[in-house]
C-alpha cells in the first residue's frame, strides 16, 4: 500500500495542477510601477526615498524651482527648513523660498528687499494720486453745487432785488416821495442860508 501511495503520488496526473496554479498566481500579480524621482532628488542624484520631504513640492516636472530655491538656500538648509514646519505650512515655506530666491538672483545686493521697497514706493504714489483725484472730485461737485444754485436763482419767479434797486423803488413810491422832495428843498434853503451869511459885509 505505500509503494503504491508513492506511486500514485509520483504520477503524471498530478503534476499539471500545481504548474496551472503556479501560472494562476503568477498572472494575478499587480505590475510594478516605476515612480520617478522628485526634482531636487534628479538634480542632487541621489534615491528618491518612499516618504521624501521634497517630492511634494518639488515635482519632477519642475526642475528649475529646486535649482533656484537650491542656489541661495542649498538642500540641507531646505530639508532643516520642511521638517521644522507642520506639513500645512510647507507649501507656503517653499513657495516664499523660491520667491525669496528669485530676487536674490535679479538683485544680489537688496534681494526681496529691494523689490519691496519699490512695490511701497509705488503704493505710496498711487496713493498721492488717489488723494489728489478725490480733491479734484470735491471741487468739481462744489462747483456744480453753485452753479445749481445760480440756475435756480435766475429761475425763480420772484427774484430778489438787489439793494440799488431797493433804495430806487423805496424813492420813487408814493408815500415816500413827497418826504423825499421836501427833504431836498429844505436841504436846498439852508445852503442858501449858509451862502448867504457867509457874503454878508462885516
Amino acid at each position: 500500500k505505500f509503494t503504491k501511495m508513492k506511486s500514485d503520488t509520483n504520477s503524471p496526473t498530478s503534476s499539471p495542477t500545481f504548474s496551472h496554479s503556479s501560472n494562476n498566481n503568477i498572472a494575478s500579480s499587480p505590475p510594478q510601477v516605476v515612480m520617478s524621482p522628485c526634482a531636487a532628488c534628479k538634480i542632487l542624484r541621489r534615491r528618491c526615498a518612499e516618504k521624501c520631504v521634497l517630492a511634494p513640492y518639488f515635482p519632477p516636472t519642475e526642475p528649475a524651482k529646486f535649482t533656484t530655491a537650491h542656489r541661495v538656500f542649498g538642500a540641507s538648509n531646505i530639508i532643516k527648513f520642511l521638517q521644522e514646519l507642520p506639513e500645512f505650512q510647507r507649501a507656503d515655506a517653499v513657495a516664499s523660498m523660491v520667491y525669496e530666491a528669485s530676487a536674490r538672483i535679479r538683485d544680489p545686493v537688496y534681494g526681496c528687499a529691494g523689490a519691496i521697497c519699490q512695490l511701497q514706493k509705488q503704493v505710496n504714489e498711487l496713493q498721492a494720486q488717489l488723494a489728489k483725484a478725490q480733491a479734484e472730485v470735491v471741487d468739481m461737485q462744489f462747483q456744480q453745487a453753485n452753479l445749481l444754485a445760480l440756475i435756480s436763482m435766475e429761475m425763480s419767479p420772484t427774484p430778489q432785488e438787489s439793494p440799488q434797486q431797493s433804495v430806487d423803488n423805496f424813492i420813487s413810491s408814493p408815500s415816500h416821495s413827497i418826504d423825499y422832495q421836501n427833504s431836498c428843498n429844505f436841504f436846498e434853503e439852508m445852503a442858501k442860508a449858509n451862502l448867504n451869511s457867509m457874503w454878508e459885509p462885516l
